[in-house]
């Protein structure tokens, strides 16, 4: 059955929008209030949390009015990171939690993402049930929910976030900058590393409804790295708005991405914690990563662009570590979706147990030069079966020798399609990808 509301990460646009209206998320509330509750068991109350963004408190309202319309009782977090109301979920025995938040987009931008009572994203089915009920007439249950205000909600997920580090661990001694991106970890992150022994410089940490991701974030590093240097500071974190995605910078004032940090917990894991199973990525994950990962000798495998993907690889496997190098990482064996604070918290892990700085121990990873083009495409045809376009990319691939990859990717959301090569040599890699970007127009035009 087709989609119409969600895609690969919760329903998501632009505000004023369908469906990203007040009309829309009571109407959303009351089908996701009726679904969720015949299809889970535990007590009848729903959790809601939400970013930032100032469009969080009309959608807040509306979705509370659809679901005690529904007669399900309410829990409101107030502005919460992403994994910590999956946290909070779990921990209530709630049936589901509820993010109103559009992750690191502008602030005119905003988006709902379900997690099940575990934790975890809805099952596909129960996506599609809630669907099928948006297009029934609302109708006012007998009993209704009530509303009340989670107590603590930020003090319960700081002490979880610090409770994931072995007995006795300590950042004394080190100087962090924390960027939280005017989000959802604004008043959360700052906490955990301080209480945890760090000194501490909060940025970014001052929202008003409008500023979340603007010029700060996990996306936007300028600013950390700019703090960085001019403190003289150990390294810097930077979180997404919703605080699922981290980005760090060493002491240089270098990038560290979501690639780099995946292979700095699996060589811990691999060298001090019982050994790394395997490493789940994506299409897009960088090949010096798959090389890296090699030379230590633990498994890696890709999946599809989207965190959903990569959890799927993970469970199929039975491994516990996996990511993008946008820095959506999952470890879990400590939470069950992508979390910025217990990734960093790792990373960090291992940083004082190596008793190195991150610029040094990020090397054992050799970060490929990677080009990327965008070309147009006017018109469908399948990338794996034009004639043209397989012989370009093997004559790409020969040219590569084993030392890169080639990479043709469709995008989900505009009429493109991404060419991309990665190798060790910069120039080459740029000149064989704006090679095989022509080829590829001329066939796709």
């Amino acid at each position: 059955m087709a989609r119409q509301y969600f895609g690969t990460d919760g329903i998501r646009g632009q505000v004023g929008e369908p469906p990203i209206t007040p009309d829309f998320m009571l109407k959303l509330g009351w089908a996701a209030g009726r679904v969720l509750v015949d299809r889970f068991s535990g007590p009848n109350m729903i959790l809601i949390g939400k970013d930032t963004r100032i469009s969080g408190y009309m959608f807040e309202s509306a979705l509370q009015a659809g679901l005690i319309n529904a007669g399900v009782d309410v829990g409101l977090l107030g502005p919460m990171p992403t994994p910590g109301i999956a946290y909070l979920t779990r921990t209530f025995q709630a049936q589901a939690g509820i993010v109103i938040s559009a992750s690191h987009n502008a602030y005119t931008d905003n988006g709902i993402k379900f997690f099940s009572g575990n934790g975890t994203k809805l099952p596909d089915d129960v996506e599609l049930a809630i669907e099928e009920q948006l297009n029934q007439p609302m109708t006012t249950a007998e009993r209704l929910g009530k509303a009340r205000r989670i107590e603590d909600a930020s003090g319960r997920y700081i002490e979880f976030c610090k409770g994931t580090m072995p007995w006795g661990f300590s950042l004394q001694g080190l100087q962090i900058v924390v960027d939280c991106a005017n989000g959802a970890t604004y008043h959360i992150a700052p906490s955990v590393f301080s209480e945890l022994g760090a000194k501490v410089i909060p940025v970014a940490t001052d929202p008003n409804g409008t500023n979340i991701n603007r010029g700060c974030g996990s996306t936007k590093t300028d600013l950390l790295k700019e703090k960085v240097m001019e403190l003289g500071a150990d390294l810097g974190i930077a979180f997404d708005g919703d605080g699922d995605r981290v980005m760090f910078v060493d002491h240089r004032g270098e990038i560290v991405d979501g690639d780099e940090l995946l292979y700095i917990i699996a060589d811990y894991q691999h060298r001090y914690s019982g050994g790394c199973d395997g490493v789940a990525g994506t299409l897009m994950s960088n090949f010096g990563l798959e090389l890296g990962l090699k030379k230590i000798g633990v498994p890696f495998e890709r999946a599809k662009v989207g965190d959903r993907y990569v959890i799927e690889k993970m469970r199929q496997n039975g491994w516990t570590l996996g990511g993008e190098s946008s820095g959506h990482i999952v470890c879990s064996n400590v939470t069950t979706t992508g979390d910025g604070i217990i990734s960093a918290l790792q990373v960090l892990l291992a940083l004082t147990t190596m008793g190195e700085s991150l610029n040094k121990i990020k090397k054992g990873m050799n970060k490929m030069p990677q080009t990327m083009i965008n070309v147009h495409r006017s018109r469908q045809i399948d990338l794996d079966q034009d004639a043209t376009i397989k012989a370009a990319v093997a004559s790409v691939e020969d040219k590569l020798a084993g030392t890169g990859r080639v990479l043709l990717r469709p995008s989900g959301t505009e009429p493109v399609v991404r060419v991309m090569v990665e190798g060790e040599d910069k120039v080459k890699v740029k000149e064989l990808c704006q090679e095989l970007a022509t080829t590829v127009e001329k066939a796709l035009n």
